[in-house]
């Protein structure tokens, strides 16, 4: 069989530094302008690029903030303080504190409200933000199970559903904290967070037939 040719890319190879100048200006914008009166050539001025530039990279607004906002969250990191509480804890106060920033409020709530009548642009959302994000979750339960905290989790469907849920408990909570009731996530309202978001974990690997030794470790 003959092996298909890769067809050779034409144009100019996209900059690193111009997509950053782009996402900060747009950032910087959303805080100063606001949605409504945010243009891709206000952005283009800030970021020293040719409007032409933008729309090369991304077809609209939309697509542009949910870029910015998303790169943002790609800064989360999953710390190893050597307990699955205090890895909750670590992370939850890194999301905190990246919610407080003005272009993260400002861009994330603007998306979201703006999602509300754009399914295309929900989309881009959970791809490009929700889905991306949920790799800390793995990542921790991972950590957790070699630990010996959590037992394994032999099917796969009902790992990533549990998962799925354990992402939108503690983005619901946090980014409601946060944004919606505009109190603070300090370290005592996330200790606290955590060990009601524990015991649900112990609560759900005990329902599943798990035993109490297994999950002793957890509560802990």
């Amino acid at each position: 069989m003959q092996s298909r040719a890769t067809t050779p890319r034409t144009g100019r190879p996209r900059s690193a530094a111009a997509d950053a100048a782009i996402l900060q200006a747009t950032r910087a914008a959303l805080v100063e302008l606001g949605w409504s009166k945010l243009t891709l050539g206000d952005v283009a001025t800030r970021a020293g690029v040719a409007k032409t530039t933008l729309y090369r990279r991304w077809a609209g607004k939309n697509e542009l903030v949910v870029d910015a906002v998303a790169v943002l969250f790609d800064e989360l990191e999953l710390p190893d303080r050597g307990s699955l509480a205090a890895d909750i804890e670590g992370v939850v106060l890194q999301f905190a504190a990246l919610l407080n920033r003005p272009e993260t409020a400002t861009a994330l709530m603007a998306v979201v409200a703006e999602s509300t009548r754009d399914e295309p642009l929900r989309e881009r959302i959970r791809t490009s933000i929700v889905d991306r994000q949920k790799r800390l979750v793995v990542e921790g339960r991972a950590r957790a199970t070699a630990r010996g905290e959590l037992p394994p989790e032999s099917d796969p469907e009902v790992a990533a559903r549990t998962a799925d849920l354990i992402f939108d408990v503690v983005a619901g909570a946090v980014v409601h904290r946060t944004l919606v009731s505009a109190e603070p996530a300090d370290e005592e309202w996330v200790r606290a967070f955590t060990r009601v978001l524990l015991l649900g974990l112990v609560g759900a690997t005990v329902d599943d037939g798990q035993t109490d030794g297994e999950t002793s470790a957890v509560k802990a």
